[in-house]
Formats: C-alpha cells, structure tokens, sequence
C-alpha cells in the first residue's frame, strides 16, 4: 500500500470497476491502513491469500515480491493482476509464467495501461494498417524522469539492486520498453551503454543510452535518465511510408506518398524525394487508464473476456531492461533471448558485492502520496 497501492484503492473504493469491490488490502505497515477500515487488513500477503476473503488480488510492492507473490496468489487459487515490472529479472518472470500454465483457469494480467492510451492506439493503428510501410528506424527520447535524492531514500528498497534489480530501466522506464515492443516487436540485439549512479547516491542505472537491431534490419535507440531536466520525451517511429513523431503532447504524421524504397529504385535523378504530407492526428488521454485495465481484468474473470495485457506480455520489458543493463555491464551486444540464467547470476554477483551505502534524507510522507508515478 504504497504509492501506486493507494491509487488503485482509491479508484476502486470510488467505483470506477463495475462488479468489482475492493474488500481487504495488505502492508507489514499495519498502522497505515487503519484509514481503510471496515476493509479487512492483513500484516502479510500469505495471510490474505490463504484467508479465503479474496477472489483476486493486486500485488503492488516493491519488485522481487511481484514474482514471489504472484506464484503465491496462484497456488492459493486467486486471480492475480501484477503491477509492473512483473519480476525483477527474466528468470523470475518465467518462474511466475511457468506456474500460471499449471493453473491457466486462474486470470493472470499485467498492469501495462499504456496500452489505453489513445495516442499509442493510433500509432499502432498507422503501423498494423501498412500506412507507416516497413520499419526503418526508432528513437525514443525518455528523459523526463527527474528524481531528486529524496525519492531515492524514501525506501531503502529503491536505487539498489538486492531491492529493485535495476534502476530507470526497470522502474520508471519499463511502461515505455513495453510500449516499444508491442508497438515495434521485440529487437533481436541490445547494446547497452549505463552510468551506474551518475547523478544519485545509488548503485543502479541512472542514465541510458541503448542501440537496438530488429530482424528485419531496422535500428534505433533508447535514452532515458533519471538525473536529467527538463528533459524530453520524444518518440520518433520511421518506416518507408512516412514518419511519426510523438512530443509535448503532439502526435503527427509525416506521409510519404510513395514508398521511399521503391521511389528511389524508379527515380531519374539523384535528388528527388516522394512528395509529403504532413497531418497532425488529434487524441485525448485517456480518463482512468489502471480502472479501463482493472475493469477488462474483471470482466475476464467473470465473462472470460479476452485480457488487453496477459501477465505473460510482461516477460518482454522486464528482458529488454535486463539485457540493456547486463550489455553494458559486460561490454557486449546482447542478443534476444536474454540467456535469463546468465543474467541472473549476473545480479547475484552485484548483490553480493555491493558497497553502495544509502544516504538518510527526511522526507515528508504527502510528498510522495500525492505522485502516482514511481
């Protein structure tokens, strides 16, 4: 019941998910849910699962509990929507994956609302219809994730990897690496280049710059940061039909009104180019994107509803942070699959070794109620 717990308690006690109550919620911070009575309270998660008072559960804690948990919920027959990421590392995800396949009755989804968003649903749209052509390039910008010192002491799990497992990547960022490759596919190599706490008194990755190589021979990069203002958030998809471009609340589409390839194989000169049009395509945000997948969530326990993000669709931004993080680490091009085995052993070792010691910073608890984001 920490940040992103508080929300999601807060939208379904107001009714925002038809045919679904909120009837008990959990923190070993018992004293901090007295304002959620008559709820029932629980001190530990495999009190509440074992209990019988719950159908589905929400596991919303820091990241190696989510795998933890979820198997858990599983075993004890309940419904299970994880927040992301939905396990710290790949081997952890395919432990979770691995045991819903033992109980595939039991709903499993993820927590990627993203995938609401009007402006992604019409970039896909403009990708899957064949009106952006054939993938050439993609950049995304992702550097308006500022965090003070503050944020990263206001739990001792943050910054580290025995905590989180990773840094930008897999906390701030991993929306955006799912956003990535439901909307492009998963690359087929990483190159990875992190600064491991450059701008915080932390051990995990606080700046990223990332190459990435699809099958088909397209490329791109990801940056991102945590240490970086006023940062930006740009993302910019070309393929052979045109160019999208996604900033400040924009989304506009550059058309090509020939396919570039094939212009130029027919062109007679050297420096013609296809005539262009350039449209901007208006959306609106969407309203209660955790409620839209919370609602789809329980419609698929109850009507068997197709699930928008099965919580198996969230192996794929949990082996992009991974492997980003372990090409860097290691020096090399990483290709996908992520070896999951290596880079676990891998995470072991930087827990094992770790010397980072967490500065104390007193913080004022409304500080953080107030922000959803992590």
């Amino acid at each position: 019941m920490g940040n992103i717990g508080r929300h999601h308690a807060g939208y379904l006690l107001d009714g925002k998910v038809e045919r679904c109550e909120l009837v008990a919620v959990c923190s070993p911070n018992v004293a901090a849910l007295e304002q959620y009575h008559p709820l029932k309270i629980y001190g530990h998660a495999h009190q509440m699962l074992r209990s019988g008072d719950v159908d589905a559960v929400i596991v919303a804690t820091p990241h190696y509990q989510h795998a933890e948990f979820g198997i858990a919920a599983m075993r004890a027959g309940v419904h299970v929507m994880v927040e992301k990421p939905i396990s710290a590392h790949k081997a952890d995800a395919l432990r979770l994956i691995a045991v819903h396949q033992q109980h595939p009755q039991l709903v499993f989804g993820g927590m990627f609302q993203l995938r609401t968003e009007p402006r992604y649903l019409k970039i896909q749209h403009l990708i899957q219809s064949g009106q952006l052509g054939d993938l050439v390039r993609v950049n995304w910008i992702n550097t308006d994730w500022y965090r003070t010192e503050a944020y990263y002491a206001s739990g001792g799990w943050r910054g580290t990897w025995s905590g989180e497992g990773g840094g930008v990547l897999l906390n701030q960022c991993l929306h955006n690496l799912d956003t990535l490759q439901w909307l492009c596919g998963m690359p087929a190599r990483v190159r990875g280049f992190c600064q491991l706490g450059r701008f915080h008194q932390i051990e995990v990755e606080d700046d990223v710059t990332v190459y990435l190589e699809w099958p088909s021979g397209a490329t791109g990069t990801f940056i991102s940061s945590t240490g970086e203002t006023p940062g930006t958030n740009r993302l910019e998809i070309t393929g052979t039909r045109g160019r999208i471009v996604l900033e400040n609340d924009r989304l506009v589409f550059t058309r090509n009104e020939e396919d570039m390839s094939e212009f130029s194989k027919a062109a007679d000169r050297g420096f013609l180019k296809p005539a262009m049009t350039t449209e901007e395509i208006p959306f609106k945000n969407a309203a209660q994107p955790h409620a839209t997948i919370m609602q789809n969530f329980t419609n698929a326990i109850l009507d068997g509803q197709p699930l928008l993000v099965p919580g198996e669709a969230g192996i794929h931004s949990v082996e992009l942070a991974n492997a980003m993080v372990y090409s860097s680490l290691v020096n090399e091009t990483i290709e996908l699959p992520l070896d999951a085995a290596a880079w676990e052993r891998e995470l072991n070792r930087l827990i094992a070794t770790s010397k980072v010691k967490k500065r104390t910073v007193a913080v004022a608890a409304d500080d953080f109620a107030s922000s959803f984001r992590r």
